[in-house]
């Protein structure tokens, strides 16, 4: 397997990493355990939470499965924080006082007394630059954080960053974590070029657009009452359009007229597009990491490539994989 380097650290990670915004909700801890496990002994190096996921469950889920197999050590481990995480009204956003809080929250559930990769899950306009940034730069003096990142940042939003991180010479952004996938393929009028240009890596989610480029979708009309669109709604609902469906339906005749399975095509495309270092794969179960595993050797051919350019333009959407992101305006 080709590791790749983290943005401009010297940092190799995998090619793939684990997601675990499904740990605890729905994947019970015991199998979640097996799914940490099974990824790290397929070679996995990088592992994704947040301090939200399941209010908290997920990290601990990670945080104990590292201490009882005394695999720490292997871990790229990275988490975020941003969202509320409790009632008081300061409980959330990227201002000094939470983000203290919540990386000290961090590290005890995750059992560790550093995190290597620490990202502002979303901008916070309430919070002056300044402010979060030199609390990041305190993070990493200290020694509790290895490396600083953001994820769905406008393009702007991390350059501005990283002209104030050089201006007074702080810890500077590594990594943006944003939605990719054949559907919304957005992030390639801005964001790539920025990373590309300025090295920074680049670690995608939602790779399989919520399953629809893996074919769960296979009626425009009707949803699967197991999937997030029924189970969660909200956000996810949202990002399932016609569109996107019949986007989707044509990708999956394309991947399988050319011998592919549409789910690890679609992993692939993302994995190999130009600027991104490791899209994020989230299994519910160790049949689905079993299933994307040999993604990780995989190559997109460029005739493949060139197809689904077609289905869906570069730098266009089908789909709001930013809709959770206000300053990313679309109309469906």
């Amino acid at each position: 397997m080709e590791y790749r380097l983290l943005g401009r650290t010297g940092v190799r990670i995998s090619p793939l990493g684990l997601g675990t915004d499904n740990f605890a909700n729905p994947t019970p801890a015991s199998d979640a355990a097996h799914i940490l496990l099974a990824a790290l002994d397929a070679g996995i190096n990088l592992v994704d939470t947040s301090n939200s996921y399941s209010q908290g469950q997920s990290e601990e889920i990670i945080g104990q499965t590292l201490k009882q197999s005394k695999r720490r050590h292997e871990v790229i481990l990275a988490t975020k924080a941003y969202y509320p995480v409790g009632p008081d009204v300061n409980d959330q956003g990227n201002n000094r006082r939470h983000l203290m809080r919540a990386c000290e929250d961090s590290l005890r559930r995750l059992k560790t007394d550093y995190i290597d990769l620490f990202q502002l899950h979303r901008p916070d306009d309430r919070t002056h630059p300044e402010e979060t940034l030199r609390t990041l730069d305190d993070l990493v003096s200290q020694g509790k954080v290895r490396y600083v990142g953001t994820s769905t940042h406008p393009a702007w939003k991390i350059m501005e960053s990283l002209a104030i991180s050089e201006r007074n010479h702080w810890v500077k952004f590594c990594s943006d974590q944003p939605p990719y996938n054949l559907l919304d393929r957005r992030i390639e009028n801005e964001l790539v070029p920025l990373a590309r240009t300025h090295q920074l890596g680049l670690i995608t989610w939602s790779p399989m657009a919520m399953g629809m480029l893996a074919g769960r979708y296979p009626q425009p009309k009707k949803r699967p009452e197991d999937s997030r669109a029924i189970l969660r709604g909200g956000i996810y609902a949202e990002r399932v359009t016609e569109k996107a469906i019949e986007a989707s339906n044509s990708f999956v005749v394309l991947a399988k007229a050319k011998g592919w399975d549409p789910a690890q095509l679609a992993v692939c495309w993302v994995k190999d597009q130009p600027g991104i270092t490791a899209p994020l794969i989230g299994p519910k179960t160790i049949e689905q990491l079993d299933h994307l595993i040999p993604v990780l050797e995989m190559k997109l051919p460029a005739p493949l490539r060139e197809a689904c350019d077609k289905l869906v333009p570069p730098g266009s959407a089908v789909a709001n994989f930013h809709n959770t992101a206000p300053w990313m305006k679309w109309q469906f």
